[in-house]
């Protein structure tokens, strides 16, 4: 592996564990907030940055990402104090991406927020039908996420909307009229996602007794075609398998990080890093529970529970499986810099079946192919 490539990005992700409550379709690493107070969590966040960039040595921040949970709990201050925390540390780029992940309900922060220095919003909307609220477990209405967007678009030179389709009982023709009615609002970038059954979520547990079941796999094929077809008549291609984008300039920079195999420091309560330390591409991860987390940074230093090498194979086979997911599709050149050649015979008859397209240097899923990326990864991966 080649020593850290400065044009693949260098981004900092932060991770907030607390939500309000736990959404029924959510498996991340979250937990209620209660009356939990944030100053033992953002000294241990400060002293894992501190920790990372003994790691990385001098470099200059692209992206700054706090997710979660839901950060949009975080106050400006304790915003504010993270990134100087960042700056002191690495610096920022002019013009660095810093985003933040927000509730609808949180729009009272939204002016404090934006004051810290954040400059993306990523709204949690999931939808704008009451119904599919409830059913989704979101505390906020369809008029409550409007009037947060109002909010949003008055504080933030960006804003980003997320949505979940594919539920239970709901047609292609109500899809359509919910997303209709998102791509006529005043944002740049649709993040579109399919609800999926995880295996740690509520929902799993309900799927499991027999309350209700997902959409079988043709609807779910039906939906996915619908999405794409729509958001791109409306201006807003799809720059990733979920992501879609009115404007160059409106694409997620961060997340780009992760797809080029670009590095990333990763702290809070499990989160995942990526970093190329000398010829070594590391995979980090963080301590899940938050009061041993920051225990463990207090005692320790760092935050880290896992810390592997990351062998050419691995590499190789995450090049593979996170570059095909951008529309733009995955340079050959990528692959042949860690010494690997897919199989012309395999890429050939791929492109027969309609699953694959080869431009130039590049190699890119069709419509129908991001259907099976994962599938078509693997057949590509050594």
């Amino acid at each position: 592996m080649a020593d850290f490539e400065p044009a693949r990005g260098f981004g900092v992700y932060i991770h907030w564990p607390y939500c309000t409550r736990v959404c029924p379709y959510c498996d991340f690493n979250v937990y209620a907030a209660k009356l939990r107070r944030p100053d033992p969590l953002l000294d241990a966040l400060c002293g894992d940055l501190r920790a990372s960039r003994d790691m990385t040595g001098p470099r200059l921040v692209d992206t700054v990402f706090f997710g979660g949970g839901t950060p949009s709990l975080m106050s400006g201050e304790h915003i504010t104090r993270v990134l100087e925390c960042i700056r002191d540390l690495w610096g920022l780029k002019a013009g660095a991406e810093i985003t933040l992940e927000a509730n609808p309900d949180d729009f009272g922060r939204f002016q404090s927020v934006g004051e810290a220095g954040v400059g993306r919003l990523s709204l949690g909307v999931q939808s704008l039908n009451d119904e599919n609220l409830a059913f989704l477990g979101r505390t906020h209405s369809a008029k409550d996420a409007l009037r947060a967007l109002d909010v949003a678009c008055s504080h933030f030179p960006s804003v980003s909307l997320d949505l979940i389709y594919a539920l239970p009982g709901r047609t292609v023709r109500d899809w359509e009229a919910e997303l209709s009615l998102a791509l006529s609002l005043p944002v740049g970038h649709l993040s579109l996602y399919e609800l999926t059954i995880e295996k740690g979520a509520a929902f799993a547990r309900s799927v499991k007794r027999g309350d209700w079941t997902p959409p079988d796999e043709d609807l779910a094929a039906d939906l996915y075609e619908a999405t794409q077809r729509r958001c791109e008549d409306a201006g807003y291609p799809a720059y990733e398998i979920s992501n879609h984008a009115r404007k160059p300039s409106d694409v997620s920079r961060h997340n780009r990080i992760y797809w080029e195999s670009g590095d990333w420091v990763g702290v809070g309560p499990g989160a995942h890093g990526r970093l190329t330390v000398g010829d070594e591409r590391l995979a980090i991860e963080t301590e899940e529970n938050p009061v041993a987390y920051q225990k463990q940074v207090a005692s320790r230093g760092h935050g880290r529970s896992v810390l592997q090498s990351l062998s050419r194979l691995d590499q190789i086979r995450e090049r593979v499986s996170m570059g095909l997911r951008m529309t733009e599709g995955l340079r050959m050149d990528d692959l042949n810099a860690l010494g690997f050649q897919p199989s012309e015979r395999e890429i050939t008859d791929l492109q027969e079946l309609g699953f694959l397209d080869r431009v130039t240097d590049r190699i890119r899923l069709t419509l129908t192919g991001r259907l099976a990326a994962d599938r078509i990864s693997l057949l590509l991966s050594p």
